[in-house]
């Protein structure tokens, strides 16, 4: 018996049906499932998903950002996500919704790839330092919020200061964020087994400010100098906090590792053919 976890976005169209074939599914292939409460088209009488104690594998339903919130509820536990596209782009993701029914057999048979992506953590740093860590699958983001004024940035990697960026914010990401906010921005694609940290400023008020790659076990400092009384700190998009008067940000690769599904088949330059239309508009995906 597997014991399978699954989290979904109620925004997307098709839910209600992938949740059913799973349900008419799951005897036949030896799943024993649990979903996430806030889920409004589940089973009734169906267990609850509270935490990843005892999952063998994890599925996501929606887009990159479930994907990412899956990653997150994980919170380092060693389970496979298996991301099931029911949006658009699903760069992170491991089928799209129409394939699922054929996938599934596949996925319960092992037939995949877990592919192991590294993650950033994110420690606050300065006066009132409560030692909360964030971690990133995607990026570590430092923006100005609503304030219409620049950022002064003083940026340290092994305590060594490499400048103060002048600059609407700065996105430290890992390779699979590079792909997302840091791309937007003017940064590189990196392929995800190059294990390195990508800084990307946004919108740099100097031309000559680019973005830098930086070994996995680069400690990375970010402090605020002159900035608005609030700096805010946003992780993979969907979480955050706020940085007060002389805080900073201090990012590292992180001990914990997220699997991805990946089925035979699929690959990174594929991915980035049909989502990101490197092969021209008659590769990419519907």
């Amino acid at each position: 018996m597997m014991r399978i976890g699954v989290v979904g976005h109620e925004g997307y169209a098709g839910l209600t049906e992938i949740i059913a074939l799973l349900e008419s599914e799951a005897p036949k292939l030896g799943f024993e499932i649990s979903y996430e409460p806030t889920l409004l088209h589940t089973p009734a009488g169906a267990a609850p998903l509270l935490n990843a104690a005892g999952l063998d594998a994890l599925i996501s339903l929606g887009g990159d950002g479930t994907l990412l919130r899956a990653a997150r509820f994980l919170d380092g536990a060693d389970v496979p996500i298996m991301g099931v596209n029911l949006g658009k782009l699903g760069f992170l993701t491991s089928c799209r919704g129409k394939d699922f029914a054929k996938m599934l057999p596949r996925f319960a048979k092992g037939q995949y790839q877990a592919d192991s992506r590294m993650t950033l953590e994110a420690t606050p740093t300065g006066p009132g330092n409560s030692a909360a860590h964030l971690r990133a699958l995607n990026d570590v983001v430092l923006h100005k919020g609503g304030f219409a004024r620049v950022l002064k940035l003083r940026v340290t990697v092994n305590r060594e200061e490499i400048g103060t960026l002048a600059a609407d914010g700065i996105v430290i990401s890992t390779p699979t964020g590079s792909t997302a906010y840091s791309l937007s921005a003017g940064g590189p694609i990196v392929a995800p087994t190059v294990e390195s940290i990508l800084i990307t400023p946004v919108s740099p008020h100097t031309l000559a400010v680019r973005p830098i790659l930086l070994p996995p076990d680069a400690i990375i400092n970010v402090q605020p100098i002159d900035s608005p009384p609030e700096v805010l700190v946003t992780v993979d998009g969907q979480v955050g906090a706020s940085l007060g008067s002389g805080q900073g940000l201090t990012i590292i690769s992180s001990k914990h590792r997220v699997k991805i599904v990946r089925f035979t088949g699929t690959t990174f330059f594929g991915r980035l053919r049909r989502k990101l239309g490197w092969g021209g508009l008659a590769e990419r995906d519907e």
